[in-house]
């Protein structure tokens, strides 16, 4: 399931967004303040990012130009949200970077329509196939995993939680987002599941899977060996 953020300060809008987004099957999260944003930006990279210009504090433009910046989310797709409607603000937001623009109001069935469009042209510049991390390759396409160069065979459920870890490589992932995204399990009472999936994990990669690195308290994360020293 993708995985999209809205940061917009008016609570009606923002609930309303939400809803209509978790309705047509995606994940959804809104945050009121930059501060609420980055902080969930530490946790996980969403796949599309709903962008409102006017807000309190750190400004949308002055959002999405630091976002262009760091490597992890230079191509993270985003849409920007706003009251304003002069062709310059259109501008100023497409020049920073943005990959759409709606002006409020706007209907929901346009907004997830644009969204799914932004989406699509995201997919259709994908990620390198293959990941590669150090000595272990996976690659989506040809549902493949190569440590050293040898094949290793993995569960439909192992290869999915391996390449979640390996598109946020460097990023330690929350065990709640982690059974979310691949066991749609959220209850800690499942969590053993996890766990066992990434002992397993880490048992069939043999020498790279030392690259799985446990993070107590928080979840996991893949990255390359030196930094983990």
């Amino acid at each position: 399931m993708r995985l999209i953020y809205l940061l917009e300060d008016d609570d009606s809008i923002r609930k309303l967004v939400v809803y209509a987004l978790q309705s047509q099957g995606f994940e959804a999260e809104g945050f009121a303040t930059p501060e609420e944003f980055w902080k969930a930006m530490n946790r996980c990279i969403p796949s599309l990012l709903l962008l409102d210009i006017m807000l309190h504090g750190e400004d949308g433009i002055t959002i999405l130009r630091r976002l262009r910046r760091q490597t992890n989310t230079a191509d993270m797709p985003i849409i920007m949200l706003t009251a304003k409607n002069t062709e310059y603000d259109r501008v100023e937001g497409l020049d920073a970077g943005a990959d759409d623009y709606i002006s409020k109001p706007f209907g929901m069935m346009e907004l997830v329509a644009r969204v799914r469009a932004v989406l699509r042209r995201s997919e259709e510049r994908a990620a390198p196939d293959p990941l590669v991390v150090d000595r272990l390759s996976v690659s989506p396409s040809r549902h493949e995993v190569l440590v050293d160069g040898s094949p290793v065979s993995l569960t439909y459920k192992e290869f999915t939680l391996l390449q979640l870890l390996m598109e946020h490589q460097g990023m330690v992932l929350s065990r709640d987002i982690l059974l979310d995204r691949v066991w749609d399990l959220g209850a800690e009472r499942e969590s053993r599941t996890l766990d066992v999936h990434i002992r397993t994990l880490r048992s069939k990669l043999g020498s790279a899977g030392s690259l799985i690195q446990t993070v107590r308290g928080v979840g996991y994360r893949l990255a390359p060996e030196e930094a983990s020293t």
